[in-house]
């Protein structure tokens, strides 16, 4: 007795070792036993019997590899099985058995079931080594019939996804299975609500058909899910908004719902209407309509930021801009310019802003409110409201006699004299006794021992005896010769 157990012992060791140095080999020498081409090989490889062992409903499908494995008394039996389209398989020279409708799983427990009825403590072992290709074929609404490669895995979606246009439909997809039995799958519903039987694996000889898409509306603003979505027949906004779109936000304004109409109108421009929860959301949609729902945000009121600014990186010297500017009711204007001081830039005048409401002109400092947070601005911001923010421009210009009349850099802390040598100098001609006159941007005159500010204008007056004596000279003495030359002819005459 013990040496029958020491032998069933030894023999079930032995097949381990077999069974383990199967799998040691890998798929590369199990595929190198078949007679498949080399293409065939690399694809297979990409093929994984594990994901397919570990899917409980994995199906049956013809050109499956299976590997048996046993031990009939003290000799260990390994050879693969190939399920063909008759499904009928052979379990050694045990029982031949219909695999046509399971599933792996199904089929493992009943070829394993037989086998150790015949071979107790056989140690059998019924694998999956590769996974059926085979080929199923797209039609309709595509970009070009086709015959697609799948494999038992290969859900619907995944073979129609690279072939669909524009117009293809997702919700009426019609599958024929080799024995001509039809069935109808929605696509969105198997993407939304994780309804996987609306997206069934294929099987071998299916014919797939994609209908063109019969209406496509789109919605956008204050909803949770905005986008274009092939609607049902009978389906309206309120489907759209609530089971599409999956319904307001919190900052929705559900009272002004626009919906824009393209074609089916008795406008080639289309037509809009607004249309309110309030009265329904019955709304018939057609194709191509788009749905807009407003957020309470557009409410806010506007005021506009003027001049000197830019929304980007800043503002050039030669260009002005206009920026409107939604607030809350109550903000003051200390508030406002600190949640905008991206706008400003080195050419904004900052210290001479100021407010144009209706007819009045309200000179605003900004600097305290855009440098001390705790500053609170004594002016609410209302309306409509202008905020004109000047140019400070940091260049001086020299005028008048000078050799290079022009614009220079303005240079904080020089005087006048420092800007006129920039300009060449005084042009003696013109100028005598250096006489200048220096003008603020704002029109104050300043000494010449005052600073420059920028865009100060520095004259210099062309006030030379010599320079206008030379000037006029010639022109009066040509009148003078004239007048002469007319008096001496009246006398002649007379």
């Amino acid at each position: 007795m013990k040496k029958l157990f020491l032998a069933c012992a030894l023999t079930v060791f032995g097949l381990s070792l077999l069974i383990h140095a199967q799998e040691a080999r890998g798929v590369d020498s199990i595929l190198a036993e078949t007679t498949l081409t080399e293409a065939q090989i690399t694809r297979q490889k990409s093929l994984n019997p594990q994901l397919a062992m570990s899917t409980p409903n994995y199906p049956v499908t013809a050109g499956d590899v299976y590997s048996l494995t046993y031990a009939a008394g003290n000799t260990a039996v390994q050879y693969l099985i190939t399920v063909d389209t008759s499904y009928s398989i052979r379990v050694a020279n045990l029982a031949v058995i219909d695999a046509s409708g399971k599933t792996y799983t199904e089929l493992k427990a009943q070829v394993e079931s037989i086998v150790s009825r015949n071979y107790p403590l056989s140690g059998v072992q019924f694998v999956l080594t590769m996974p059926a290709v085979f080929r199923v074929a797209v039609r309709g609404e595509v970009k070009q019939t086709a015959e697609v490669e799948a494999w038992p895995l290969t859900r619907l979606s995944d073979v129609i996804a690279v072939h669909l246009t524009p117009w293809s439909s997702r919700r009426a997809v019609t599958v024929r299975s080799a024995s001509g039995r039809e069935r109808v799958y929605d696509l969105f519903r198997a993407s939304r609500d994780g309804d996987l039987g609306q997206n069934p694996f294929v099987r071998p000889g299916d014919l797939i058909t994609i209908p063109r898409v019969d209406r496509v509306v789109s919605i956008a603003g204050a909803v949770e899910r905005p986008g274009s979505y092939q609607l049902l027949p009978g389906e309206t906004l309120s489907e759209l908004i609530h089971y599409y779109a999956s319904g307001f936000t919190d900052k929705a304004d559900p009272t002004r719902i626009q919906i824009t109409s393209l074609v089916d109108t008795d406008h080639l421009a289309g037509f809009r209407r607004e249309v309110s929860v309030k009265d329904g959301l019955a709304e018939k949609l057609q194709h191509y309509d788009q749905v807009l729902v407003p957020a309470v945000d557009d409410l806010r009121p506007v005021v506009f930021f003027e001049g000197a600014i830019g929304a980007e990186i800043g503002t050039t010297p030669e260009a002005s801009s206009r920026i409107p500017v939604t607030f809350l009711p109550g903000e003051n204007y200390a508030t406002l310019v600190r949640s905008h001081r991206k706008f400003f830039s080195a050419v904004s005048d900052t210290q001479n802003a100021y407010i144009l409401r209706e007819e009045k002109l309200i000179p605003l400092n900004l600097n305290p409110m855009l440098y001390d947070a705790a500053f609170r601005s004594e002016y609410a911001v209302e309306p409509y409201d202008i905020l004109m923010i000047p140019f400070r421009q940091y260049f001086v210009t020299v005028s008048g006699a000078v050799k290079v009349p022009g614009r220079y850099p303005y240079i904080p802390d020089r005087l006048w004299d420092y800007y006129v040598a920039l300009a060449g100098g005084f042009d003696e001609e013109k100028n005598s006794g250096q006489k200048v006159s220096i003008t603020t941007i704002t029109g104050s005159r300043l000494k010449k021992g005052d600073p420059i500010e920028p865009e100060t204008n520095i004259t210099a007056s062309s006030n030379s005896f010599l320079y206008y004596f030379g000037r006029y000279a010639p022109v009066a003495t040509t009148t003078l010769s004239l007048l002469t030359t007319v008096f001496t002819f009246i006398a002649i005459s007379q």
